[in-house]
């Protein structure tokens, strides 16, 4: 735990924090003074700063240089973005109306991590819904062609995901209709969790429905398992100073190679409602411990089905970007509530 700070080293701490992210330079006193707090002079700002880096809420580089922010500071400001001053970028127009969309969800949701990104110049990100969250309305299996067809799931909110299957053997397009219905009537109700549990239990080798279908179903649990992470503008992070060292920015791009990582990490961060920030090294995977990811869950009649955000430096108008965060979620909240039943998971 970190000591309580006075009114003197809050101000001093914001001040040095809006200068870093303005900057990318460590911070002197006598820049605090001339910008900031010219009620003060740079001895006293310097005998803060010393007490602020003993605290752990700064570090200095070098011997001779001036103060940069630790973790602690960024979270610190986070905490209390309502009670502190702050100088950033200009904050994106809350008022700005969203664009109108023909399109179905998964373009929605594709376009959401390419908004974030351009308006932050960070990465930006968005993980599609968890179908094993969700409720089975309905299986309907339609014949593409000899060793082709089209599986369409339906769900009880009415999401519909598609995605094409290699039929093997060859079933005909009566086999298919049969094979849905029969599929539907066993797992209407549940959900795609539950149906997973089923499917991995040893076969019933008497269960006609498993000795007919059993590879077809095999490629409908693989569809039930599998989650979407849009990722736009990855390559943003190297104009930031702070990120543009290759040996920080080889270990960030691996984790953005391995999605199953931070599709594991976004899943964790979708239990929680709202906005989130994690920086630094408060980030379980280290190969991301250089930056700061701030989400905010998107919903669908009134369900928190995902997140969107973006990963960014640790040195960051905070406010700015959460504020841009939480306004994407609600455009794309309120853009997948005018798809209605319209509704394609991305597969």
């Amino acid at each position: 735990m970190t000591p309580p700070l006075d009114k003197r080293s809050r101000d001093v701490l914001i001040a040095v924090i809006a200068e870093y992210v303005q900057t990318a330079q460590p911070v002197g006193s006598r820049a605090i003074a001339r910008k900031h707090m010219r009620g003060l002079s740079p001895a006293t700002i310097r005998n803060v700063m010393s007490d602020l880096e003993d605290m752990g809420y700064l570090s200095q580089p070098h011997t001779s240089a001036g103060r940069v922010p630790t973790d602690t500071a960024y979270r610190f400001y986070v905490d209390h973005l309502g009670r502190v001053p702050w100088v950033g970028a200009k904050t994106p127009d809350p008022s700005e109306p969203a664009p109108e969309r023909r399109d179905p969800a998964e373009q929605v949701m594709a376009d959401a991590p390419l908004r974030l990104s351009q308006k932050s110049h960070m990465t930006g990100m968005l993980l599609a819904p968890p179908l094993h969250r969700t409720t089975l309305d309905r299986i309907e299996l339609v014949r593409l062609g000899d060793d082709r067809a089209l599986a369409v799931v339906v769900t009880d909110t009415g999401w519909v995901t598609a995605r094409p299957l290699s039929l093997t053997p060859r079933l005909t397009a009566e086999d298919l209709r049969d094979i849905g219905r029969s599929l539907t009537r066993r797992y209407r109700g549940k959900t795609f969790g539950q149906i997973l549990d089923d499917l991995a239990r040893p076969a019933d080798p008497l269960d006609p429905l498993w000795t007919r279908t059993h590879a077809l179903v095999d490629q409908l649990a693989a569809l039930f398992r599998e989650r979407t992470l849009y990722l736009s503008g990855a390559t943003h992070l190297l104009d930031h100073p702070d990120l543009s060292d290759v040996a920080i920015m080889r270990p960030l791009l691996r984790a953005f190679e391995d999605k199953a990582r931070l599709i594991d990490l976004l899943s964790r961060m979708a239990g929680e409602r709202g906005v989130q920030v994690m920086i630094g090294s408060e980030n379980p995977v280290e190969d991301m411990r250089e930056c700061s990811i701030i989400v905010s869950t998107y919903t669908y009649r009134d369900q928190a089905l995902g997140v969107l955000g973006v990963v960014g430096p640790r040195r960051m108008a905070y406010s700015d970007v959460i504020s841009l965060v939480d306004e994407t979620a609600r455009l794309v909240s309120n853009s997948l509530a005018r798809v209605q039943q319209q509704l394609y998971l991305p597969s």
